[in-house]
């Protein structure tokens, strides 16, 4: 198990416990980093995005994963917006990061999601 100090950088493509709905269960998945080392380092915790390859449940805003090879995937997969934190310790290793392209595409998605930027 990794030791409290466990920190991945943003874009990592990590295997983590991903919580069920009902969170009495986990499994081992694959994940996307979504905060910066420095976040996840002073806030013991980590920003996470799923990474499955359950296309038949497919979400309007899922992004294929172009690049799996740099991703440390061995399947056609992709990231859904379904996010959530864990504890550092708990995260088990990084299995390679999303590719420039990949990371870019993402974040357009990402600013999607969020929607119009005005303030109030």
């Amino acid at each position: 198990m990794p030791t409290p100090t466990t920190s991945f950088d943003l874009f990592d493509t990590i295997v983590a416990p991903f919580p069920f709905a009902d969170f009495a269960k986990s499994k081992p998945r694959p994940a996307l980093v979504l905060s910066a080392r420095a976040f996840n380092a002073a806030n013991g915790h980590t920003v996470l995005a799923m990474i499955t390859t359950a296309r038949s449940t497919a979400w309007p805003s899922d992004l294929a994963i172009d690049d799996l090879a740099a991703a440390g995937l061995p399947v056609a997969s992709v990231v859904r917006p379904k996010l959530f934190t864990l504890p550092n310790e708990l995260l088990a290793r990084r299995i390679g990061a999303l590719a420039r392209s990949d990371q870019l595409r993402w974040s357009r998605v990402w600013l999607d999601i969020q929607g119009p930027h005005t303030l109030r």
